[in-house]
């Protein structure tokens, strides 16, 4: 193995300059206050877990996981989504705060890639989570949530895609009993949205006419409220209509909101996390490939940790939404003071009298008692340019 250059970065990670780390604070920012509006209180929680409790139970699987050893021998891991680690924290730190709670939080998360895969390996996530309220209302508020945090974040043309995993789990209960393998290979084709595979694996199992045309007819399940009719009059089990009930609720809920012109119901989407238990969600963004949010119900997840409750929530992909999202971070007044050591208290007290202004951003620099200002190294950056020099009146305006 050869030993990396010097500049050179381990494969998954980036160097984030100035001007794009102001645009992702800026998002950050305004979702987080956004979320507090909604009240939900900022969380932090360590990079480091423990592989035995937060690792196993984010269900990340083990290969995308970062892992590394403490003094003690112990596992520990790069925490690879913050939803786990919120289920930790709720049921211990907080194990006597009553329910429902509302937690947020900005931070980033580690998955271990394939170098061929080209995707990043610390990104950063901004998310909020509901725990303790199992009802249609708390999914559509997480929803109706997820609509305003991409709202806040700059995020003008973007659809929410709703699906239950109670449908297609009861479906398949109904026409594949049993058969383990293949309704996972039937969901790991829905998940990956390949709709050509799925078709070809369903026609390979050879099932009754009846039982394909019905597996098939899923792939169809997706626009408006309408789907949420054709998709009882498909479910023949008790969880499939039950699922299908709770999610027309939800969408009843949306519209209240008035948000239901950023849905659909998509029933082949799958969550990307096995502890999802109920509806899931993604969000795409107009010209941009991938989700920029998901989400969903994960009502077991808790228990692991000895606290039993209902819960949901959602992370918003911050670093991806750099690339959807207009700037609407507010540029700064970039001032600069020169100054040389005779008149150097005056100056420095100047300039602290000038960062008190909103918005301006304040830089000093010594430099001898007879430069020409207007011939100073990198003076086009700045709006504004103040000289305390010897040969000038102090707190002269050259700029």
């Amino acid at each position: 193995m050869s030993k990396p250059k010097v500049f050179e970065k381990p494969t998954g990670v980036k160097d984030y300059l100035p001007e794009v780390v102001s645009k992702l604070r800026s998002i950050e920012s305004r979702v987080l206050e956004c979320m507090e509006k909604w009240g939900y209180s900022q969380i932090i929680t360590p990079t480091l877990e423990f592989y035995d409790t937060v690792g196993v139970a984010s269900s990340t699987e083990d290969k995308k996981m970062f892992k590394l050893l403490d003094q003690n021998g112990r596992t520990l891991v790069l925490r690879p989504d913050l939803t786990a680690p919120i289920a930790r924290v709720v049921a211990s730190l907080m194990k006597n705060d009553p329910l429902p709670i509302r937690l947020s939080y900005h931070a980033n998360v580690y998955r271990a890639f394939e170098e061929e895969a080209g995707r990043e390996s610390e990104f950063f996530q901004t998310g909020a989570e509901l725990v303790g309220d199992a009802s249609p209302e708390g999914d559509a508020e997480v929803i109706a949530l997820a609509i305003a945090s991409l709202q806040a974040a700059g995020v003008e043309r973007f659809k929410l895609a709703l699906g239950h995993m109670g449908f297609l789990n009861g479906l398949f209960d109904q026409t594949l009993p049993g058969r383990t393998e293949e309704r996972e290979a039937l969901k790991t084709c829905l998940l990956n949205r390949d709709h050509v595979g799925y078709k070809q694996l369903l026609r390979r199992l050879n099932l009754d006419d009846a039982t394909l045309r019905e597996l098939e007819g899923i792939l169809r399940l997706r626009g408006g409220e309408e789907i949420c009719r054709q998709a009882e009059s498909l479910a023949s089990g008790e969880l499939a209509r039950e699922s299908i009930r709770h999610l027309c609720e939800i969408y009843e809920v949306l519209k209240a909101y008035g948000v239901e012109q950023y849905v659909l119901i998509d029933l082949t989407m799958l969550g990307d996390f096995s502890y999802y238990t109920g509806v899931t969600f993604e969000g795409y963004a107009a010209n941009l490939g991938f989700p920029v949010v998901s989400g969903g119900r994960y009502d077991n997840l808790l228990q692991q940790f000895g606290r039993p409750a209902p819960a949901t929530g959602f992370a918003l992909k911050t670093t991806r939404i750099l690339e959807a999202a207009r700037d609407m971070s507010v540029p700064k007044r970039r001032i600069l003071v020169l100054y040389d050591v005779a008149h150097r208290r005056d100056a420095l007290a100047f300039a602290g009298t000038l960062r008190l202004k909103p918005g301006v951003s304040v830089e000093t620099r010594c430099v001898s008692p007879d430069t020409n200002p207007e011939r100073v190294s990198g003076r086009e950056r700045y709006q504004e340019v103040y000289s305390y020099l010897g040969h000038q009146q102090p707190c002269g305006r050259d700029a």
